[in-house]
């Protein structure tokens, strides 16, 4: 499976040294160019593939998407027919308050720039050093840190939850995409909460 990542920053830029080291091939982009990524080449070695954004589009048969909310109009319109595309985004403003989105979520913009895509929430609840250290593939599930995970396609879950697991962390499925964003966007029950699978059960209805 490969895997393709559009931001190096805090969460895309740990997220590829996690699933490198797990096993899995990732293309990497950002909006500096490919030759800013020769730091992964150089850490990573040949699973990392710096590559322009198009380039990076088509690798992947999962998408990761991981720059700031306020900037995906940037992204190009891409018909993501059969992909799976992951949203990592909060609706944050520059200046750290959040938009009112009322009763709409924060990835129905990642809908309309990937038109046919399954669109999975996912690694917008955990802070990037969390993320980056508390991984651990020795605890059992119920007792790894919470990852959770919403989307209105059950198979798309089901292959987020894997990545999840591969890189330590235990996944929780938290409904579909409007159900689970309400959770895991910012004010919702489980954003930036550093607790394991069990107690984060304990929010999920």
């Amino acid at each position: 499976m490969k895997i393709a990542i559009i931001g190096s920053g805090l969460i895309g830029g740990t997220l590829t040294r996690l699933l490198v080291k797990a096993g899995y091939e990732v293309a990497l982009t950002n909006s500096r160019g490919p030759a800013s990524l020769k730091n992964f080449v150089d850490e990573l070695g040949e699973k990392v593939h710096p590559l322009a954004l198009e380039q990076t589009l088509n690798f992947g048969d999962i998408i990761i998407v991981s720059i700031h909310w306020r900037t995906l109009e940037s992204l190009p319109v891409f018909k993501a027919e059969g992909k799976i595309v992951v949203d990592t985004t909060n609706p944050y403003k520059d200046d750290g308050t959040i938009y009112n989105l009322g009763d709409d979520i924060s990835s129905n913009k990642v809908v309309k720039i990937f038109p046919g895509a399954k669109i999975v929430k996912a690694f917008n609840t955990i802070w990037y050093k969390h993320l980056a250290e508390n991984g651990n593939n020795s605890f059992p599930m119920e007792d790894r840190k919470v990852i959770p995970v919403a989307s209105d396609d059950i198979n798309a879950k089901q292959t987020i939850s894997k990545l999840i697991e591969a890189i330590g962390f235990g996944p929780l499925d938290t409904g579909t995409l409007k159900q689970g964003s309400k959770l895991q966007e910012p004010e919702g029950a489980l954003y930036a909460k550093d607790i394991t699978v069990k107690e984060a059960k304990l929010f999920v209805k």
